[in-house]
């Protein structure tokens, strides 16, 4: 399929897939006329790689993943490839909540006892 079809097909735009290609996480043929050309496993691997984005994972973090990429990800365990990125996201996570959390409670302290 070309990049039009595959930006339809995995909901995303051409932009992004270029720019999945130029951190090395998208691999087309060219055509002998410099189309890309991609076959089925590249609509999973994009729909996994905006998945993981839309997690707060970076383009580079994902380079983890490319061992699974073209596997539905949401649909089983995690790739043991990237068990130490979702780790790493996964503390983040928690310190941005933790921080959140003691503002929050700083917040209500600041609020006058008569609400």
């Amino acid at each position: 399929m070309l990049i039009g079809e595959l930006a339809n097909e995995a909901g995303t735009t051409i932009r992004a897939l270029r720019y999945y290609e130029e951190q090395g996480l998208l691999h087309p043929r060219r055509a002998p006329n410099g189309y890309r050309e991609y076959d089925e496993t590249a609509v999973a691997r994009v729909v996994n790689i905006r998945q993981l984005l839309s997690l707060g994972f970076t383009a580079h973090d994902l380079r983890a993943f490319l061992p699974c990429l073209d596997q539905h990800i949401a649909d089983g365990p995690g790739c043991p490839a990237s068990a130490r990125a979702i780790t790493h996201r996964l503390t983040d996570v928690e310190a941005k909540i933790a921080a959140l959390e003691a503002i929050r409670g700083r917040l209500l302290d600041a609020l006058p006892q008569d609400r």
